[in-house]
């Protein structure tokens, strides 16, 4: 499996026989967003940008200070300069209340929670944005300034957490490749009824000092692998097919489903513009 494999290289990269002990990982989820970057200063939130190439983001502090789950300003005791990393999204209940209150009102509805977490975070306007129901959670840390970073990953959350930042309950250290896959399963049961999108798991070196030592290939950290789930699926019925004219004159057909729930989000309508994908 994945979680084998990554845990044979790692070891393999830090030369460690059969009969040294298992490695520590902090894994955790892989949240369905839109990544960010947050900065603080002397405890405000002065700068936030989207992860963009990995060098380059998008400047959207002025969207993201109306998130309310992002704290404008961090507890007495956080380090001077701190740059948190994380992720925007939707829960699938804020999503299916906002589409419907659009319905109501004859608005346009979202596609899906991902979309319109990102979608919000780009607008122009930041009061559009604070329509949108958007939460954050924390899950790394970038440049900080001011104080003695703890030992391990783990610690550094447990951290961001005391500085008044949002961190996933969902995570732990897990102890060689066994409890990697442990988790996985785990979470892949309790898929279904967390109430936001995942498409995975992250599994990261515990150790600060070992995560140094295996560095980054092309700016991918070697420490760390994201291990994603398969998309979910569910079986319906296509009750009719209708044909919808979009403004530029394009004809797209439209199949209206027996509502069904999929990753916890009610669909009755998919587009059917790839011919090649419909058997």
């Amino acid at each position: 499996t994945g979680a084998v494999a990554f845990d044979s290289r790692i070891r393999r990269d830090l030369g460690l026989s059969t009969d040294d002990p298992p490695i520590q990982y902090a894994v955790e989820l892989k949240f369905d967003g839109l990544a960010i970057s947050l900065r603080y200063e002397n405890l405000l939130l002065v700068s936030a940008v989207t992860r963009g190439d990995g060098e380059t983001g998008e400047d959207v502090t002025s969207n993201i200070k109306t998130v309310r789950s992002i704290p404008l300003r961090l507890r007495v005791g956080t380090p001077p300069l701190i740059e948190v990393r994380g992720e925007v999204f939707m829960r699938r209940d804020d999503f299916s209340r906002y589409n419907e209150k659009q319905r109501i009102l004859g608005l346009p509805t979202l596609v899906n929670p991902r979309n319109g977490a990102a979608g919000a975070v780009r607008q122009l306007d930041p009061s559009v944005t604070a329509k949108r129901p958007l939460t954050f959670y924390a899950y790394g840390l970038g440049e900080s300034k001011g104080w003695k970073l703890p030992a391990t990953h783990f610690g550094v959350l447990d951290a961001l957490l005391e500085f008044g930042l949002p961190v996933c309950e969902h995570r732990r250290v897990a102890g060689g490749a066994t409890e990697l896959i442990e988790f996985h399963e785990k979470v892949l049961h309790l898929r279904a009824d967390l109430p936001f999108d995942i498409d995975g798991v992250v599994y990261k070196v515990n150790s600060l000092a070992l995560q140094d030592q295996l560095g980054f290939v092309a700016r991918e950290p070697r420490w760390a692998i994201a291990h994603k789930y398969p998309p979910e699926e569910t079986l319906t019925t296509v009750e009719s097919i209708e044909f919808q004219v979009g403004r530029t004159g394009a004809i797209t057909p439209v199949a209206r489903l027996a509502p069904v729930s999929v990753g916890g989000v009610k669909v009755s309508n998919a587009t059917l513009h790839n011919e090649a994908e419909i058997g």
